[in-house]
């Protein structure tokens, strides 16, 4: 008997962006291919952003903003949280995209990593305001407070690698507060960005508070740092072409600007460091009288 010959051709998936909740393709139409780690195997296309794309994510982000900052902040740390939850219940598809250009172990790892770190930044979203507010003494009859508030739209260079650690590392530390992102996803292994992006886009994450882009950080940076409705860039990438362009774009119009680019290796200890949700705030001062 001869064996029975499957001729279903499988359907391959073809990674857009995510844009203010949708996963459009690039107005450009233009596209990549993703290759695996050694470069032998091609694995998948996706969207290559342009320029429109990020202009495009950024009225989406300033829109979305308002809102995000006005929720509560046990609200927002509950939809991290949920997040997370979701992160847990996929992670075998997020270690197989992770698998596709690393080693099993370390995609595992990897993945775990990232939501340990996801649950991290859910519990700061009603604690950092606590942590990093004050009480000043002046030398006059008034109550003297200092609080941190969201600046705004956050344009957000992640890391090549550790392809989701790092997105995730940068991102969420810039939205707990209250700001909306719009994030370009590793270079070099960027499937696994849209793979969160489903995540996100059922997580109760208000849409347009995460926008994702995948393609390249040198076309892409002096548009993160020029755009003149953009509140603070956050450069994650380990380069120092991209890092230069990224901070004298911001210097020309006074945005914000943090590097928390870190090695490969140094993101392997899941870097959860509370300082980095001040690099997105902007610190408010109130003055109250004393009644006598």
């Amino acid at each position: 008997m001869n064996a029975k010959i499957d001729s279903r051709l499988a359907v391959k998936k073809t990674y857009k962006l995510f844009i203010g909740g949708s996963f459009p393709r690039s107005e450009s139409g233009r596209v990549e291919t993703a290759t695996s780690a050694d470069g032998k195997s091609i694995l998948d296309n996706y969207a290559k952003a342009s320029r429109k794309d990020f202009r495009d994510a950024v009225v989406k982000a300033r829109g979305a903003q308002p809102k995000w900052a006005a929720s509560s902040a046990y609200l927002r740390g509950q939809i991290l949280y949920r997040m997370a939850e979701i992160m847990e219940s996929r992670r075998a598809e997020l270690e197989m995209e992770l698998s596709r250009s690393r080693t099993t172990t370390k995609a595992a790892d990897e993945v775990s990593a990232a939501i340990d770190l996801t649950v991290h930044y859910a519990g700061w979203t009603d604690k950092y305001s606590q942590v990093f507010s004050s009480v000043n003494p002046v030398a006059s009859s008034h109550f003297n407070f200092s609080f941190p508030e969201p600046t705004g739209v956050v344009a957000i260079v992640a890391p090549d690698a550790p392809a989701l650690l790092g997105l995730v590392g940068t991102v969420l530390p810039a939205i707990l507060s209250g700001n909306s992102a719009i994030a370009l996803a590793s270079s070099t292994a960027p499937l696994v960005a849209i793979g969160w992006a489903e995540i996100i886009a059922t997580s109760d994450v208000p849409a347009g508070v995460i926008n994702l882009l995948t393609g390249d950080a040198a076309e892409l940076a002096p548009q993160f740092a020029s755009h003149m409705d953009v509140n603070a860039v956050v450069n994650g990438r380990d380069d120092d072409t991209i890092t230069k362009t990224l901070q004298a774009g911001s210097a020309e119009n006074l945005k914000r600007f943090a590097n928390h680019s870190n090695s490969p290796s140094a993101w392997k200890s899941a870097p959860a460091n509370p300082y980095w949700i001040l690099d997105t705030v902007e610190t408010k001062t109130a003055w109250h009288p004393i009644g006598v």
